[in-house]
């Protein structure tokens, strides 16, 4: 690839077919991009891909503002959802790493409210659980919370008031038992908060966004970044692009509840970083985040034995991350090992230690569609891997 960068990419570039990759096959990807486009399916994207330590693919697809004409840019703004996840979940893992507290320490030692959480029996009967909710169970969603308190009432909560609410919630199953996708990770925001003396904005930046250099990463968008914040578009009944407004997250104003789950926004470039400081096994550019024993089991499938794969992207999950099982399984161009995650409104990243390769996507698109997009972006992506 050959172009001069206007944002700070960890990468140099490279062309794709010094790395393995087929320039020819890399069109594919622009052209579908530019279909989906010109189909009034999405408004803009970017393309990433970076491959053997060089960035061999970036493309800026249409526009970041249809209705103004403001074109898509390489620094732009995007509301991350879910990709605040696997950040809040290397936080935790450092933690770990100091000591701070184990897997499998029951969360409620630092929030006592949720030892006196109950499970919903299938006849709606209430019991208490067999065991006490881990650290563990709430990196892998196994813990039996749900997603059961609305945004509205999140945003206007603190801590913990958040954390009070939630355990008057019902289990949806006995702790340990099966994966259930939950507001577990917003549960580790608070507990990053009671272990560091921090609000977890202020804890993130100081371990994980700083060091990596996530200079466009935060909780709220500063005033002099606005103009950099892509417009969120959600679909007509045609399934057509059309402004929405965004109520659900401004991200322009400082947030009561500071969501762990899902309040980040970012750069690609940004989360460039933090994907290759996994894939290297916790390091970037000399700063050390995790050992590299702990990204390794980070990325492991820790879901419970004979556990069916998450649908309907047919994958094992780790620690706030996606894990591809099996290519049969799958049923996907990836490799076995793979891991990564995306967010509601069209943001995903997946990362190859097969491939030594980090693939990348970013659009504003919620809801409607998301999977479908992805996973053909996904593929084409994966297919101009030739050597």
């Amino acid at each position: 690839m050959d172009k001069t960068l206007t944002a700070p990419w960890p990468l140099r570039p490279a062309k794709p077919e010094r790395v393995g990759l087929c320039s020819e096959r890399l069109r594919r990807v622009d052209a579908h991009v530019g279909r989906l486009i010109e189909q009034r399916t999405i408004a803009g994207a970017i393309t990433v891909i970076a491959r053997r330590g060089r960035l061999a693919h970036l493309s800026c697809h249409g526009q970041m503002d249809a209705e103004r004409g403001v074109q898509m840019r390489e620094d732009a703004i995007f509301r991350l959802y879910s990709m605040t996840k696997p950040i809040v979940c290397v936080a935790t893992l450092m933690l770990v790493e100091e000591g701070a507290m184990a897997l499998h320490d029951p969360v409620s030692r630092w929030l006592p409210a949720l030892a006196d959480v109950q499970v919903a029996g299938a006849d709606g009967a209430l019991t208490a659980p067999r065991r006490p909710i881990t650290i563990h169970d709430l990196l892998t969603h196994t813990g039996g919370l749900t997603y059961g308190l609305d945004y509205a009432f999140r945003s206007s909560c603190d801590p913990a008031g958040f954390i009070a609410a939630l355990a008057k919630l019902p289990l949806a199953a006995q702790p340990g038992e099966r994966w259930n996708y939950s507001l577990s990770n917003d549960v580790l925001g608070c507990l990053i908060e009671q272990l560091t003396g921090e609000r977890l904005d202020a804890a993130l930046a100081r371990m994980v966004l700083r060091p990596l250099g996530m200079r466009d990463t935060a909780f709220t968008v500063a005033p002099a970044k606005r103009k950099r914040l892509t417009v969120l578009y959600q679909h007509d009944a045609e399934n057509r692009i059309v402004r929405r407004d965004d109520e659900e997250h401004p991200y322009l104003v400082e947030p009561s509840f500071i969501s762990g789950g899902s309040g980040l926004t970012g750069t690609a470039s940004d989360y460039l970083r933090f994907a290759l400081m996994l894939l290297r096994g916790g390091e970037l550019d000399g700063v050390r985040l995790l050992s590299p024993k702990t990204v390794e089991l980070m990325r492991q499938d820790h879901l419970p034995p004979g556990h069916p794969p998450i649908e309907p992207y047919r994958f094992g999950y780790g620690y706030g991350v996606s894990v591809v099982r099996s290519l049969a399984e799958k049923q996907g161009l990836c490799s076995v090992g793979e891991f990564g995650w995306g967010g509601a409104a069209g943001t995903n990243c997946w990362i190859d230690p097969q491939e030594d390769m980090v693939s990348m996507v970013m659009y504003q698109l919620k809801p409607s569609q998301v999977p479908q997009i992805d996973h053909r972006i996904k593929t084409i992506l994966t297919q101009a891997v030739v050597g």
